[in-house]
């Protein structure tokens, strides 16, 4: 499994024009699952997520987490995140889970992050989706279990 991790001051994703998922401050989450990947594996990602201290304390240190701050999740199935560029110029996926266990596999994610007690928007899978952004700081973590 392989989450790109954004803190960010607000993201929204869209579909044909109309906004499906939206947050304020919080994480934008690009998830991407893998072959051989079972619950086990989401639910400590989750639980690493969700206990990640990548905001800043009064002191300017990234000491809190995203409940400590009240956050939100914007959470985004991209299968491209496991492309395998080794090799020529076209991109391989052969590493993506493919659906309906990866569909399935990513709701548990999200159901993981709901039941930790955070606001989970999401994108709709294997849909064509517009995602738009703003990274604070950037701060961006590229988490591989």
């Amino acid at each position: 499994m392989r989450v790109v991790i954004q803190r960010v001051n607000h993201a929204q994703v869209n579909i044909d024009g109309k906004t499906v998922g939206k947050i304020g401050k919080g994480f934008m989450l690009l998830v991407g699952i893998k072959n051989g990947d079972e619950l086990p594996v989401v639910k400590k990602a989750a639980d690493k997520i969700a206990k990640m201290r990548i905001f800043e304390d009064e002191n300017g240190k990234t000491n809190l987490s995203l409940k400590d701050v009240g956050g939100e999740i914007l959470s985004v199935s991209q299968f491209t995140l496991l492309a395998n560029t080794k090799k020529g110029n076209r991109p391989s996926f052969v590493e993506a889970m493919r659906p309906p266990k990866s569909k399935e596999l990513w709701e548990d994610f999200n159901k993981e992050l709901e039941q930790d007690g955070f606001h989970v928007e999401t994108g709709e899978f294997g849909a064509d989706m517009q995602v738009s952004l703003e990274n604070d700081g950037p701060f961006t973590i590229v988490l591989d279990l």
